[in-house]
């Protein structure tokens, strides 16, 4: 089996061909019951199956919550593992936001879960906690490497209560958020055309205070529903914008579950997307 391209470059691709954007797959219950669908596995299933058949032959990447699935339990997660497999059949580089942060085999065990080829669960990229050490995500960054996966740390989370552990200072020295990103930019170099560790940066920040650089993929939640616009990123993002991947979830999902509703709002955002980052 020829070895998979890296993950850098397979969403420099999936960016420049379906346009700058990722959008979250959150069936949280308001929604759900906003399209009309019951909080429960029914309702968890006709909500996914509709937002993949709608949009993963379309944009760049789409972003399962995984909490949202695993409150189902087991029958949740089968919803989750077939979301991933369809999204990826039709296109869509797919990217679990999980969070996951541990040390040693719990990390490896997570890695396993999320970036290694053999799991049901195998998506494009996951989302990786920290706060543990930066050294603690060995395993998951191995491992994706090993499997032409990415991995996004999360750096300047878009909630406010982020700020008191992301901005607070090291001895002397940059913020804890600087030093997780230069991590992130010695885990890039030398890759091209992007590298395949990214980092979470909020969309809704004044602005980054920090240095973007990282040659790698940078996660921007918050746009519609949370305040930020395509409009606010070359001013959050400076001369890192063109590694921008912009995320957008109610502002696209509350368009359901209408599918070409959905479709349009998509399309409505990359087109506002590319206008602004031109």
């Amino acid at each position: 089996m020829m070895p998979r391209e890296p993950f850098g470059a397979r969403l420099r691709t999936a960016l420049e061909t379906r346009g700058p954007l990722c959008v979250g797959i959150d069936p949280h219950a308001a929604l759900l019951s906003a399209w009309g669908l019951g909080d429960d596995i029914a309702g968890l299933e006709r909500f996914t199956r509709t937002v993949v058949d709608a949009l993963a032959d379309r944009v760049a990447v789409l972003k399962p919550q995984s909490a949202f699935f695993e409150r189902f339990g087991s029958r949740g997660v089968a919803v989750l593992e077939r979301a991933v497999a369809d999204a990826r059949a039709a296109g869509a580089l797919v990217l679990m936001d999980a969070k996951r942060g541990d040390i040693g085999s719990t990390m490896a065990a997570y890695a396993a879960a999320y970036v290694e080829e053999s799991s049901p669960l195998f998506c494009d990229a996951v989302t990786v906690s920290p706060y543990l050490g930066f050294g603690s995500l060995r395993p998951v960054l191995d491992t994706a490497s090993a499997n032409g996966a990415g991995v996004f740390v999360l750096a300047l989370t878009s909630n406010p209560e982020g700020a008191e552990v992301q901005r607070a200072t090291t001895a002397g020295g940059p913020s804890v958020a600087q030093v997780m990103l230069d991590h992130i930019a010695r885990e890039n170099e030398g890759a091209l055309p992007l590298g395949s560790v990214g980092a979470v940066v909020g969309a809704t920040l004044a602005e980054a205070g920090v240095a973007l650089g990282v040659n790698g993929p940078l996660l921007a939640p918050g746009i519609g529903a949370q305040g930020a616009t395509p409009a606010d990123l070359p001013k959050v993002f400076g001369e890192a914008v063109g590694n921008v991947v912009p995320s957008v979830s109610r502002d696209v999902l509350r368009h359901g579950p209408s599918p070409q509703a959905l479709r349009e709002a998509s399309d409505r955002f990359v087109g506002e997307i590319r206008a602004a980052l031109a």
